[in-house]
This record gives C-alpha cells, sequence and structure tokens, in this order.
C-alpha cells in the first residue's frame, strides 16, 4: 500500500518541483532585467499587478516593497535613477560588477573565470551586450539558464560567481544617495539570492553523465 502511496505522490512531487524551477527562472529574469536597464514600462506593470503570498517572510516583504515602489514610479524618474546608480559621470554610486566587489577593481581574476566557465557552459554572450559577463544582470541571466540542469551544476555556478559578493552589491545599493525604486530591488534582490544560498549551501551529489560540463571544471578553475 505504501508503494501505491508512493506512486500516486510523484507526479505531485514533480508537479512541485517544475512550478519551484519555473518560478526560480522567472526571478532570476526579473533581477537580471531590473539590472540590465532601467525598468521598461512592462517590467514596471508587472511588477504592479503581483499576486504576494499571505505567509509572511523576507520574500512577501520584498515583493511587496517592489510592488508599492513601482505603483509609485514614473519612467523618467526611473531613467534618471538607473543612470545616477549604474552609470554615471565615469562611475555611477553602485558597481555591478563581481570583480570590483570581490578584488576591488575591475576586469581582474573573477571576470576571467566567469568567462572560462561560460565557454564550458557553451554559453556565448550576446553581441549587442557591452558589460563584461561578470556584471549582476549576466549571472541573474546564466542562473535563469541553469535552473534546469542539475543542482550539482546550478551550486557550482552561483556559489562561485554571485555568493561571494552579491552581498556587498546589495549594501552598496541600498546605502546610495540616489536609490528609490532600487531600494526595492535590492531587497528583492538580497531576499532571493540569500534563500539561493541556502539551497546551494549543502554539498549536492550529481550524476555527472546528465550534465552539459563535468561540474568539477567549474569548481576547480584557476
Amino acid at each position: 500500500m505504501d508503494t501505491h502511496l508512493d506512486q500516486a505522490q510523484e507526479p505531485e512531487l514533480a508537479k512541485e518541483l517544475k512550478q519551484e524551477q519555473t518560478l526560480r527562472t522567472e526571478i532570476y529574469l526579473v533581477l537580471s532585467a531590473l539590472f540590465r536597464s532601467a525598468p521598461s514600462e512592462e517590467v514596471i506593470n508587472f511588477l504592479k499587478t503581483l499576486d504576494i503570498e499571505a505567509s509572511e517572510s523576507a520574500m512577501q516583504k520584498a515583493w511587496i516593497a517592489i510592488k508599492q515602489a513601482a505603483t509609485q514610479s514614473n519612467q523618467e524618474a526611473l531613467e534618471n535613477e538607473y543612470q545616477d546608480l549604474f552609470i554615471g559621470i565615469g562611475r555611477g554610486e553602485v558597481v555591478p560588477f563581481g570583480s570590483w566587489h570581490r578584488t576591488g577593481s575591475m576586469m581582474e581574476k573573477p571576470l576571467a573565470e566567469i568567462r572560462h566557465d561560460l565557454e564550458l557552459l557553451g554559453i556565448e554572450r550576446d553581441e549587442q551586450v557591452k558589460e563584461p559577463e561578470d556584471h549582476i544582470a549576466a549571472l541573474c541571466e546564466v542562473m535563469a539558464m541553469l535552473t534546469d540542469e542539475e543542482d550539482a551544476l546550478q551550486q557550482a555556478v552561483f556559489n562561485k560567481h554571485i555568493g561571494p559578493w552579491f552581498n556587498s552589491f546589495t549594501r552598496q545599493l541600498e546605502a546610495a544617495e540616489s536609490a528609490n525604486f532600487y531600494k526595492s530591488a535590492a531587497q528583492l534582490c538580497e531576499a532571493f539570492l540569500t534563500l539561493e544560498q541556502v539551497r546551494f549551501s549543502v554539498n549536492t551529489k550529481s550524476s555527472k553523465h546528465k550534465l552539459k560540463i563535468d561540474v568539477k571544471n567549474v569548481t576547480d578553475y584557476e
């Protein structure tokens, strides 16, 4: 009888896992869109109409904050805010690049490492994209692409290329003088990536024949 019960539960479990995977993909893509450029009218309208779960959590509070910020926003102010925060004259108030947060300089070893790993993954940079590959938007986009891969590969990429510096980035953004709407974006980024960090804090075993690349190639690159 237990066997029949387990078999009956399998489709439901698979459905839940698929829903979780889809949600994670969508959140990574939202973060990528928010940090790639000033949010478009389409993104703002999406945020305004969010259906937020009732149970209290860091993610719930972050969604409430960004929904409210989107509702109160206007496009010109958003574009000016993004310009001041991330572009500026010479450099914006906030640096969205992993190399800078990890080494204090741009174009350092962390950038070489992500370029190496993206080559192993078979992920090519779009010719229209000007930013280096260690930009937070680019890394969130990579993670969105990997959510249907095994946890071991996702873990290796996240722990190596996002985990070490996202807290530094979100703290810098929250403290920036020009941040208004983007304070809520920082809150969402911090809440979600912290959940992902917890998710990937355990050792995940891998059946490597299913991976596009050997996880060891990512984790051991020097």
